[in-house]
């Protein structure tokens, strides 16, 4: 039985110059990765509360409301990177790219470019770089964040790597003619 892991690779080898993902995968970063926040701390609390509702609002399609509650976490805790970083997805998501980035520079330079908030803000900037053609900005940000150990930045990596793509196109193109041969 395959897992999602393989499917990936076979997806990658089939379809080289596939898309670029519109999110981030769930498993994109090393589980040791995380915030340097104190968690029993009631503001921190309430404010990550607020965006658990924030990401259940979002989830269900009402981007307005969630980056309203965003909006409140972040002036419950305005140093906690994390709500900078969702509050950026939800605007990404609602076509204000120009909010995203700005919310993802304030999340990396609140993380210091660390910890999970640290290390998906980047991501998330590494694509809309990606997406508006700004590939040296884009590769910046996915080796600081594959430093930090995001498999999703790592494979952002290898996917722009020209030299990458152009084996990948070859592997697909010999696939492709093995498969017209066996039917």
């Amino acid at each position: 039985m395959s897992t999602q892991h393989d499917r990936e690779i076979l997806d990658t080898i089939f379809n080289p110059l596939g898309p670029l993902a519109d999110k981030l995968p769930d498993e994109a970063t090393d589980e040791s990765v995380k915030d340097e926040e104190d968690e029993s701390d009631p503001t921190v609390k309430a404010a990550k509360q607020l965006e658990m509702d924030a990401v259940t609002l979002a989830e269900s399609g009402n981007i307005e409301a969630a980056i309203n509650l965003f909006t409140k976490a972040i002036a419950t805790a305005p140093s906690r990177p994390s709500a900078y970083n969702n509050r950026a997805q939800a605007y990404r998501l609602g076509g204000k790219i120009s909010e995203a980035v700005a919310d993802l520079n304030l999340a990396i330079q609140l993380s210091n470019g660390h910890g999970k908030s640290g290390c998906q803000a980047l991501c998330q900037r590494g694509i809309i770089h990606r997406k508006e053609g700004n590939d040296d900005l884009a590769k910046e940000d996915f080796k600081a964040a594959a430093n930090l150990g995001s498999k999703f930045a790592k494979h952002q990596l290898v996917e722009m790597n020209p030299y990458a793509a152009l084996c990948n196109q070859m592997l697909h193109d010999v696939m492709k003619k093995l498969q017209a041969q066996e039917a």
